[in-house]
Parts: structure tokens; sequence; C-alpha cells
């Protein structure tokens, strides 16, 4: 008899594995699956709730269509644990989200099985319908799945799609994974019985056969069509999506085996696009993470007989605390203010401005590109737009910023957490591309601060101007220098120096290390192992030339320091403001390559990409001291 607490579990190699177990089995084999998530998580941190609540969609999934040559498309992505379990990645989930580890998104570099790279929501439809296309027009048989969730659902992309595959000629079968709503009496037997007889080949033959029949007399074809929609109507919520040109099921219970594996067979031999609603549950199976999805939707490591428990010592006071605390505070003293998230209340600190202030608080769901255009028609009649939004998250909004906000000027602040390398979230949360593509806008202003006090500080900065203003900060705590309980800011567009070089003319290259951001306190320590001028350039634009130049006419050598894209980043700035002044001098640009960086712990990341204070004293040395 064996000893292994998932006996099942452990004899599924892959999903082949999985198709040849009996309806019993697989209920089993879904309890060993929750738990193992359970206990993998707890020891490495991670995405919980969300993936205890697809377990038994997971398992149906793999058991009715056959994976990998059947293609699932996952959204957002940090759902699939158990999909990456089940697919021969069981052994590795120990190294999860860790550096050299498993990726805690889908990725293609990874797995046969994780056929679409996804992290960023709303995408799934799209690339799902793409492939059945391909398929098509390959001459190949294959069933493409699109399983999204109720919250990537509000992004305009997911409808974009929707309306271009309800009039596709193409297999695809998207599946609405809806975790928001409880399991109401409908989703029971009745409704069960309705699912898999309106998924049914019955069902589908005799609509057909119906149509044809009728075709010729219109009028009762008509009063056909519409007795058959208030018919589903009656029962099936959502038939929204009947209208896009898709046969509506559901909604059923997704963590009922019985539901749904026969309605999946039955959806796997209708042509055309098909629409499943599931209802399933975060936290599914244990009551902890059940009583409090929101706390279990990223946890560090924990022990699952305990919970979540507070550190004996608190925290560093982090970025996002910084900032939440501050739009509290300049809520209470400016009654324009206004707050705006694209469904990150949690993640951008705006729980208690929330609470506070629930009627100047605005979130717009996952709709990054409606956030940005949505603020700039505030801005226009005089409120004082604060968009919170992560630096990746940005990125899906550059028209909007372009054309709805800076070339009307409109003074928006934007709050950009998660700037720099993000960790365990990896190359799609990376917020690497910011200052490049902020700072070639015209209007536009970006502030980099070195630590927690200056972001507060820059952030009332930014709220004082007419014009739109970024402020870029990271994940995390920084230096651990507390923000001053006043809202005063810090001069517009001015950096200093914080380091003056003492070594007397002749003793080596007079170098001086401009730092953007927090990348200055390591640029302090290598400052004071090379003896070089250090200065806090706060601003990437306007770059503080009059500081750029003092420095350029008493040093030999200028070294560039930033945690983001080198390429079009802060030190582009700098070489470009040097030759607007005709002067040549040696620039060293340290900052992150033209590469993704893939997830791991963050300071052993960025040691990896040379931006550590041991890494910059290196650079620096190579490239002036050893050659001097």
């Amino acid at each position: 008899m064996s000893t292994t607490p998932y006996p099942l579990l452990t004899s599924v190699d892959d999903p082949a594995d999985l198709r040849r177990l009996s309806r019993a089995e697989l209920k089993q084999l879904a309890t060993e699956l929750r738990a193992f998530v359970l206990d993998s998580v707890s020891k490495t941190g991670g995405h919980l709730s969300s993936n205890l609540g697809t377990v038994e969609l997971t398992v149906a999934l793999h058991h009715v269509f056959h994976t990998p040559e059947d293609r699932l498309v996952w959204d957002v992505g940090h759902q699939t644990y158990p999909h990456k379990i089940l697919t021969g990645r069981r052994e590795r989930m120990a190294t999860l989200r860790q550096l050299g580890g498993l990726s805690g998104f889908p990725q293609r570099a990874e797995s046969e099985y994780d056929t679409f790279g996804t992290a960023h929501s709303s995408t799934s439809i799209s690339a799902a319908l793409g492939m059945a296309l391909a398929a098509k027009q390959r001459g190949e048989e294959r069933h493409c799945v699109a399983i999204i969730g109720d919250g990537a659902m509000t992004a305009g992309m997911a409808f974009e799609a929707l309306n271009n595959a309800g009039v596709a000629d193409a297999n695809l079968l998207v599946i609405l994974n809806d975790n928001d709503m409880s399991i109401s009496p409908p989703v029971g037997a009745l409704n069960r019985y309705l699912a898999q007889l309106m998924s049914g080949q019955f069902y589908a033959k005799a609509r057909d056969v119906g149509k044809s029949v009728l075709k010729n007399a219109p009028p009762l074809l008509e009063l056909a069509k519409r007795f058959e929609q208030q018919a589903k109507g009656m029962v099936v919520p959502a038939t929204l999506f009947e209208k896009f040109g898709f046969n509506y099921i559901g909604p059923i219970d997704g963590h009922d085996l019985d539901s749904l594996i026969p309605t999946l067979e039955n959806i796997k031999g209708l042509k055309g696009p098909q629409f499943l609603h599931v209802v399933t549950k975060k936290g599914q199976g244990y009551k902890l993470a059940e009583a409090d999805p929101v706390a279990y939707h990223g946890p560090g490591k924990f022990d699952p007989e305990v919970g979540l428990t507070k550190p004996a010592t608190p925290p560093k006071q982090t970025f996002t605390q910084v900032f939440g605390q501050w739009l509290c505070d300049m809520a209470a003293r400016d009654m324009r203010l206004v707050g705006i998230t694209p469904a990150m209340r949690e993640g951008s600190g705006m729980v208690e401005f929330h609470q506070r202030f629930p009627d100047r608080y605005y979130d717009v769901g996952i709709a990054e590109q409606h956030a940005v255009t949505f603020a700039g028609g505030m801005a226009c009649e005089g409120v004082k737009p604060v968009v919170a939004i992560y630096s990746t998250f940005l990125q899906r909004a550059y028209d909007q910023l372009i054309h709805d906000v800076a070339l009307q000027n409109l003074p928006v602040v934007f709050a950009l957490d998660r700037a720099g390398l993000v960790g365990a979230d990896g190359a799609t949360h990376a917020g690497a591309y910011d200052i490049a593509f902020v700072r070639c806008i015209p209007n536009m202003s970006l502030a980099c601060p070195a630590d927690e006090r200056e972001c507060r500080q820059l952030l009332s900065t930014a709220y004082e101007q007419n014009h739109p203003v970024a402020v870029r900060y990271p994940r995390g705590s920084g230096a651990g220098v507390a923000p001053l309980a006043d809202l005063d800011g810090l001069p517009f567009g001015k950096g200093e120096i914080r380091r003056q070089r003492k070594g007397a003319a002749g003793n080596g290259p007079r170098i001086a290390i401009l730092a953007f951001g927090t990348l200055l306190y390591p640029a302090l320590a290598a400052g004071e192992a090379l003896d070089a001028t250090v200065a806090n350039m706060r601003w990437v634009k306007p770059l503080d030339t009059a500081l750029l130049l003092e420095i350029a006419a008493s040093h030999d050598a200028l070294v560039t320091v930033e945690e983001g894209s080198v390429m079009g980043g802060a030190g582009s700035a700098v070489c470009e403001a040097l030759n607007a002044a005709g002067l040549a001098l040696p620039v060293l640009q340290l900052g992150l390559p033209d590469a993704f960086i893939e997830h791991g712990d963050p300071a052993k990341l960025l040691a990896l990409q040379g931006l550590d204070a041991a890494g910059i004293q290196r650079a620096i040395t190579q490239r002036f001291i050893a050659a001097s």
C-alpha cells in the first residue's frame, strides 16, 4: 500500500495518464491536487486562491481534450499551477517563481502544454481564435479553448475578440471562469441538466432542423427564434454572448466533475464558437482562503495549519504604502482629487482611500486604456485625477497616454508602481520601459524618487503641476527613509549632489555617478569606494541640465545608473543633453539590458545585471580606472 499522501497524483506524469482514470478516480485526483497545490504554495509563496479555484476545471479540461494537440490558453495565467502539476512539472513546483525555476505564469519555453504566454489579462480569446483559424488554414483538426476569468472579461480586448470570433468560421470554446459570485440555487441539478441538454447534439440538430423547416415561413421562424431566446433567458444569464454569435451554455458548477466532464464532452462535438460559463469559488477547499481570498491571492510562505500571521517585527514601509498614505492626505487637503485604478485597489495601496473617500474612488476594472482616457475626461472638467497603475500595465494604454492626456496637456498624475524589476512575477510584470516610453512624449514629466521620503515629496510636486506627470517607484521597500508628515514637494526638475569627490586633481580620473531612482544608494556605496561624485538626479524629464553641465565641467567621465531599460532611458537623456551642449564626455550607461529578465529574488536579479554596489563599482573600474 502506498505511503505517499498523493497516490493518484504521483501516478499522473502527463494528461495521457489522467485520461485513463475513471470518474471516481478523477474526483480523488482533484482532492489530492488541491492538497498538493496548498502544500506547495505554502512553501514557496505564490498565487493561491485562484489556483485552488481551478482544480476541477483543469482536471476536466485535460481529461476531455487531447492536450497538447488541443490548445488550452489560460487568462490571466496566475491560476495555472494545477495545469503545470498535471503536465509533467509536479516535481519542479518547489522551484516556483525562483531564479532558474518554474514561472508563475504559462510560458511557451517551459512546456509544450503552455500554448501561449500570458500574464497580462484578457488576451486568451484573441490568441485562441488565432490558433483556431491557423489550424483551419493548415487543414488541421484541433480544439482551441480560452479560459478567461470574470475580471479579465471587463477589458475591451476580450470583447474585441468576441466580436471577431462570433463571425469567424472557427471551432472555438471560450470558458468564462466566474469566481466573483456565489453558486446560486439555479446552479444545481436542474441547471446541470439544462447545460448538458443545450450542449448536446440533439439540441443542436433540432435547432438546425427547425430553422431549415421554418426558413420559408419568416414569421414562424422569427417566432421560434424568440421562443428559444426567451426559454433560454429564463434559466441562463448573460445571453449577451449569444448576440456576439456564440452558443451560450451554463452557468454550471465549476467544482462538479459530474457536470463539467459531460458538458465539455458534448461541446467537443459542436461546431462554431461556443461559450461555457462555469462558476467557481476562489480558495475552494481551504477555508481560510475561502473566507479571505484577497489575503490569500498571492501570499508568501506560511503554515497551512495556522494560516497567514503577522510578522514578529513590522516590515519596513513600502513605496505602495507611502503612495496610499499620500493619496489620503492630499485628498483630505484638496477636494478636487480623485483616485483611479484599473482593478488594482489592493496592489496599488488604495484600500484606505476607498474606505475614506468612496465618492472619489474609481475602479474601472481591468481596462487600462479606459482608465487613462477616463482620467483625461475628468481633468477637462477641473478635477485632479491620480491614476495608480503598475508600470507594466501602463504599456497597455500608451496611445491613450499620448493622444488623450499628453497631447491635450491635461494635469493627470500617474503613480507608476512596480517600476524596475519585480522579482518573482518575472518579465511580464517588470517595469523596465516606462522611462524610455514616457520621456519621449511632449508635455510629460517623469520623476524617480530615491527613497520613501522623496516618493511622498515628488508625488506632491507632481500634483502641483498643470501638466501630466508620472512618478515611478519600485515594488516593496527602499532605503527605509521615513516620509515627512507634511505635503511639501521638492523643486520641480531639480536634482542634488549627494556626495562630492574628495581627491585632488591628478589622483585618477574624476568620475561622477548620476543616479536615477532607488539605485542612488548602491551608487553612493560605489562612489564611496571609488571616491566618485554622486548626484541624485530625481527627474528624468525635465532633466536637470544645469546640474548636469556643472558636473560635466568638473569631471572626466560620467556614469548613469537606472533601474530601467538602457535603450532610450535616463542615460540616453544625459547623452542627448551633452550632445546638445556640444560636450564630448565619456558616459557609461548602466541599467537593464536589451533582454527580458526572468523571475527570481529582486536583489539577486539586480546583482546579476551589475546594478548592486559591487556591480556598479566593478563596471566603473573596468571602464575608466583599470584602463587609466
